[in-house]
């Protein structure tokens, strides 16, 4: 990891891989990182690399027949991705042709790398942190516009700078503290205890509304589970075919056509959406409906957005639903269809699966149930859960700061508290240095010493 005045880590091994997936394409990538990328690539050709230049290369094997001409890309450190010499092979696509380019670099003095190790290169060598690390693999596997957005602002620091930002005013307080400790003989006029507990809840205010991100996080990774429920023959396996595009569940007018929970995902108001068709509920005596509408109950609890469909042409007999915390949005099917009465001044989405009216209003209410309120789309950034259990550890240990604030207790205490509150947040960023705080005092207090 780069020490406290950012001097880079010094590796002594090179090391490649294939940057590309696995299959036949146009062009593969192999990437090499370390102090001999150049030297390596030399040992099996004979064209001079300029940094930042990209240079027709003829590949040869030890016995100096060709492998391949290819397209190497120099990036001299540390104005790299890893901090380090980087050598970015583009070879032909095939599945040999690439092993077999891997292959010989590895002959001229690379190693194989290790899984995620060109990120941690780059990380141990300053050039991102912990959260941006995290943000690369977010940005690969973002599987709509929203978490690819937030992966994106991740990678650029949108959480890094909201948490350094509080660790910088946590470091002020400690630093008061600490100088309150260490230097009583200068007597230094430390911020009133008031002023201190206020910079402590700015600090608090600014953890919660990071931490409030946690379950956006969490359905912008991993997808927002959604339970389409309703009676038979409303229309929720025509509102699957909707929103998939394409027809994947059977419609028919015979009631229970849908006996079990078909699953696929789809994107809708740039959220990934884990669609769950499933059984009607209504009263049957049929051993296998009932199965099927257990699952459906299930379904429909285990949810994080409940779709409930009815027929808005039929008299309101909406089934009950057990939603333990999930939103709702309730939508009334068939409208291009006289409506019954019973629905008149009904809050709901009004649409029509055969003409697809309502496709739009029901993709922004998706929307807006699922963005923490207020938030900016452009400046959206959710914390994963390693976040998670970091900033609860350090609004825990500012409760126990605070309360010795008030309460006069001992300023060593305190300043245990407030070490703590910093070493978790820090363990955010990986960027861990609780000498910040010594420097803190001397740069801020005239101490005349």
């Amino acid at each position: 990891m780069c020490d406290h005045e950012g001097q880079m880590q010094a590796y002594t091994d090179t090391i490649a891989a294939i940057a590309t997936p696995p299959g036949t394409g146009a062009i593969a990538v192999i990437r090499m990182s370390g102090p001999r990328a150049v030297e390596v690539l030399s040992a099996c050709s004979v064209q001079q690399l300029k940094p930042r230049h990209a240079t027709l290369v003829r590949l040869k094997d030890a016995a100096g027949r060709v492998l391949d001409d290819v397209v190497a890309t120099y990036f001299a450190g540390p104005a790299s991705y890893t901090g380090e010499d980087v050598v970015e092979v583009s070879c032909h696509g095939g599945m040999l042709v690439t092993r077999r380019v891997l292959e010989r670099l590895l002959q001229c003095g690379a190693r194989p790398a290790e899984p995620g190790e060109f990120s941690r290169r780059a990380f141990e060598n300053g050039k991102m942190d912990l959260t941006q690390a995290e943000a690369v693999m977010d940005v690969i596997c973002a599987g709509s516009d929203l978490a690819l957005r937030a992966a994106h602002n991740q990678l650029h620091g949108a959480i890094s700078s909201r948490v350094s930002a509080a660790v910088d005013r946590l470091i002020s307080v400690a630093a008061h503290v600490e100088a309150y400790i260490d230097f009583p003989e200068e007597d230094i006029a430390p911020d009133t205890t008031q002023q201190l507990v206020e910079a402590v809840d700015a600090v608090v205010a600014e953890l919660r509304s990071l931490l409030a991100t946690a379950d956006e996080g969490r359905l912008l990774r991993e997808g927002v589970r959604t339970a389409i429920v309703g009676p038979p023959n409303v229309g929720k396996s025509s509102l699957l075919n909707m929103l998939l595009g394409y027809e994947r569940a059977i419609v028919s007018a015979t009631a229970g056509t849908t006996r079990d929970t078909i699953e696929e995902s789809v994107t809708l108001g740039g959220l990934r959406l884990r669609l769950i068709d499933t059984a009607g509920l209504h009263e049957s005596a049929d051993a296998i409906e009932q199965a099927g509408m257990e699952r459906s109950r299930r379904a429909g609890a285990e949810a994080d957005l409940v779709l409930e469909v009815a027929d808005v042409t039929l008299p309101s007999a909406r089934p009950e639903l057990e939603l333990q915390g999930a939103r709702h949005l309730l939508l009334l099917n068939k409208c291009d269809c006289p409506e019954h009465p019973d629905w008149a001044g009904q809050s709901a989405i009004r649409m029509s699966c055969h003409t697809g009216q309502g496709a739009e209003e029901l993709s922004a209410a998706i929307q807006s149930l699922f963005l923490v309120q207020g938030a900016e789309v452009d400046n959206l950034a959710a914390i994963n859960t390693r976040h998670r259990y970091a900033l609860q550890q350090a609004l825990d240990y500012l409760a126990a700061a605070r309360e010795g604030l008030l309460a006069n207790m001992s300023p060593e205490l305190t300043d245990v508290d407030l070490r703590a509150a910093l070493d978790a947040l820090g363990s955010i960023s990986g960027r861990i240095d609780t000498e910040d705080i010594l420097t803190r005092v001397f740069a801020t207090f005239c101490l005349g010493k």
